[in-house]
């Protein structure tokens, strides 16, 4: 093993904007420190952290000339009720009939992620 992971990180114009995204989606606490060009995240003991990016252009999910790069899965237990939420707190549908038992959004700054279900 060459290192432990530390941090997952979002680029992203506003940090602590898209850091409260998170946290309600994910029932996340923030750790102090944060200022206007990094914050971070826990979620389930893992550390998402948010840094400003200045040049921030959002992926295109699908693009057929190149890939999403990154994206989360998030489990949740009734979709329909989580989608309700999540598209309150500013995400946008992005794909939803899959086929499968996943669908697709995007956050407030155009990071996709999934919401699964078992």
């Amino acid at each position: 093993m060459v290192g432990q992971l530390r941090s997952v990180v979002l680029d992203c114009p506003d940090p602590a904007e898209l850091a409260s995204f998170y946290e309600k989606v994910l029932g996340a606490e923030r750790l102090a420190g944060g200022d206007d060009t990094w914050v971070v995240i826990v979620a389930s003991g893992t550390r998402i952290a948010f840094q400003r990016s200045d040049d921030y252009r959002p992926p295109v999910f699908p693009d057929p000339h190149g890939s999403q790069q990154f994206h989360l899965d998030v489990l949740v237990e009734d979709v329909e009720v989580a989608e309700a939420q999540v598209l309150e707190l500013g995400a946008r549908v992005v794909q939803k009939d899959t086929g499968d038992d996943f669908r697709v959004y995007a956050d407030p700054v155009g990071h996709p992620f999934c919401l699964m279900w078992l």
